[in-house]
């Protein structure tokens, strides 16, 4: 069962989300998670088996340029994971169809994603699901005095 998270889901939506972004604390998730569940341009949805949260997605709209797309807004999956168990039993995908049919709700055309160059992980995942690499960069950042 996949559900789209409410506010009475926040808690699940961000014990999932602090396994994917350690960088975060739950706290924060949570806030982030409020916030999403506010607007109508991102969404969360959650993957159960029986009562059990193993996964879930949070994809939004964005409508500022995207990487490789030619048309706006485009539907664009923020995040997505799957305790480790439960992995390559094709519920990411299951979950990345609902952001899709989401995003397709929204006359989107066109669906992106991002990761970071050396996730092995995500970027097969991301290949067998279907994307097509768009662009590869390396970001740089200094401090200035």
């Amino acid at each position: 069962m996949i559900i789209k998270a409410d506010i009475n889901d926040i808690n699940v939506a961000a014990e999932l989300a602090f396994k994917l972004w350690k960088h975060h604390t739950i706290n924060e998730l949570k806030k982030e998670f409020i916030n999403v569940l506010e607007n109508n341009k991102s969404v969360v949805f959650i993957k159960y088996i029986s009562d059990k949260p193993i996964g879930f997605a949070f994809c939004s709209l964005r409508n500022d340029y995207v990487e490789g797309s030619s048309t706006n807004p485009v539907g664009y999956l923020e995040g997505i994971f799957i305790d480790e168990p439960y992995r390559c039993k094709g519920y990411a995908k299951n979950l990345l169809s609902e952001c899709e049919k989401w995003a397709k709700s929204y006359k989107c055309i066109e669906f992106a994603s991002d990761c970071s160059i050396d996730n092995s992980e995500s970027i097969l995942f991301h290949n067998r699901a279907g994307f097509n690499v768009s662009n590869k960069i390396i970001c740089f950042i200094k401090k200035i005095k």
